[in-house]
């Protein structure tokens, strides 16, 4: 083992959280070192985690493909453009994602030499005393030692005990982003993000897309107008989605996956080319905690923090998928950035109640704050205001009036408690909510902010109107 090296902070993984953290506390003027083990197509190492790897930007970049075929054939001849015999080339589709992780993966790789930031590429390990020990992809072992450790492991699939991943038949995220052909026949466990945005990929791409979700609501953690809507457009495409079909077996038999799941009628079996699990992730601490560090994982192996990520044990700290609070990329950036702002004693800070949740489906899905549901159930009175994209001259414009705009706000002192949102470009929209509540922002603000015309945005201008019942565009 060679001599150990000294670092101000170290962070364990490169993904969202920490490559944020670790670039920030390296712009502070710490001497920062990132460890990661990840591994691109081509076995070498690919730094920015599930998300740029297999995760946010690949998905995103199929979903655009997709969205570009399916509207070719779908959308364009109301524009009057067509096209005879159109065909996707799926080895094209895959080999363009491909470009795209790699030029992200290579990116983070610039800023950490911009910033002076030094990587490792191994698996990390914490041990008393913040002594990290990596295990490099040769074999060898090294021995670093913090000042602070910041633990940003990220998170892995959750592997079902009856439909174990076996990367040809049944598949996760990973595995369902590099098809080499597009299933006849797509079997998906689970209506989350991950099954909905990978299920419409390959849906619009030309594949019978059944989805099995074991909750009898969907997407219950949206507002549910929200999702009462987003279900009647996903039927209208041909995606499948049976609730409340709780899965008990699967089985490879002659190249195809048999399904069976028993709903309020019975048990049944459904027959797949490909099945993608996808219900959840789970924290990636296996591995991550030598004996007597004091750091302490609750029966999930999540790591467990403060409001301020901190571990409770001197100096580390932990951020991202691997702690409390949504799984999302944005949400480890910002406590990432938080945590090496506090390391160098500035008020670092994450506001959890304004973190957007966005699904990158057709239509799109956004959502920030509590959802009528939630308002109920806490006995706080509100009131709210709502506006069709029907009646938004651009996105009709744009053969989009799918969906609409929900303010929400306190019955009595205005002030925004939730944007929700489903249609088109609604990804972009939602921070107007995000940004309203942040400063406490009230209905009324944002509608007497002037919003141009003719933009998306103006749902969100007449909505905020119609929660005092003075909206110009729809009868109150």
């Amino acid at each position: 083992m060679s001599e150990q090296q000294q670092f101000d902070v170290i962070v364990i993984g490169a993904g969202p959280a920490g490559y944020h953290a670790a670039i920030r506390a390296a712009q502070l003027g710490m001497k920062t070192a990132c460890i990661d083990a990840a591994l691109g197509k081509d076995g070498k190492p690919a730094l920015g985690g599930t998300c740029l790897r297999v995760g946010c930007i690949p998905s995103k970049a199929l979903l655009d493909s997709s969205r570009q075929f399916w509207n070719l054939q779908h959308l364009f001849g109301e524009h009057g453009i067509s096209a005879k015999d159109a065909k996707i080339d799926v080895g094209t589709m895959i080999g363009r994602k491909d470009k795209i992780v790699k030029q992200f993966t290579g990116g983070i790789a610039m800023l950490f030499k911009a910033n002076k930031v030094t990587p490792y590429y191994g698996f990390g390990t914490l041990h008393p005393g913040n002594i990290v020990k990596v295990k490099q992809h040769d074999g060898s072992e090294i021995e670093l030692k913090g000042t602070n450790v910041i633990l940003a492991a990220g998170s892995d699939s959750i592997e079902l005990p009856f439909a174990k991943f076996d990367n040809e038949y049944i598949v996760d995220n990973v595995g369902a982003l590099d098809f080499t052909a597009v299933p006849k026949h797509l079997g998906v466990i689970g209506a989350g993000v991950i099954g909905l945005e990978l299920g419409s990929v390959w849906k619009r791409l030309g594949s019978e897309v059944t989805i099995l979700e074991a909750l009898p609501d969907f997407l219950a953690a949206a507002d549910a107008e929200v999702a009462k809507t987003a279900a009647k457009e996903f039927k209208k495409q041909g995606l499948d989605i049976r609730l409340g079909a709780k899965v008990s077996k699967c089985e490879v038999k002659k190249k195809e996956v048999h399904v069976t799941y028993t709903d309020s009628e019975g048990e049944k079996t459904i027959v797949v080319d490909k099945l993608l699990v996808s219900v959840g992730r789970r924290a990636a601490s296996k591995g991550l905690l030598a004996d007597g560090t004091g750091v302490k994982l609750d029966q999930r192996g999540v790591i467990e923090v403060d409001e301020h990520c901190h571990t409770g044990v001197d100096g580390v700290w932990a951020v991202g998928d691997c702690v409390r609070g949504p799984m999302l990329a944005h949400k480890g950036f910002e406590e990432g950035i938080a945590v090496a702002e506090l390391i160098a004693g500035l008020p670092g800070h994450v506001n959890y109640g304004t973190i957007p949740w966005v699904i990158y489906t057709e239509p799109e899905i956004a959502w920030v704050g509590k959802t009528e549901q939630e308002l109920k159930a806490d006995g706080t009175p509100y009131k709210t205001g709502s506006f069709p994209f029907a009646a938004i001259g651009r996105a009709v414009a744009m053969g989009e009036p799918a969906g609409f705009v929900k303010v929400i706000a306190h019955a009595e002192t205005d002030r925004v408690l939730g944007l929700h949102l489903v249609g088109v470009g609604v990804s972009e929209l939602v921070h107007e909510g995000v940004l309203t509540m942040e400063f406490s922002g009230s209905a009324d603000d944002l509608a007497r902010i002037c919003h141009a015309h003719p933009t998306l945005s103006e749902a969100i201008h007449d909505a905020a109107m119609a929660v005092d019942k003075r909206a110009i565009h729809k009868a109150n």
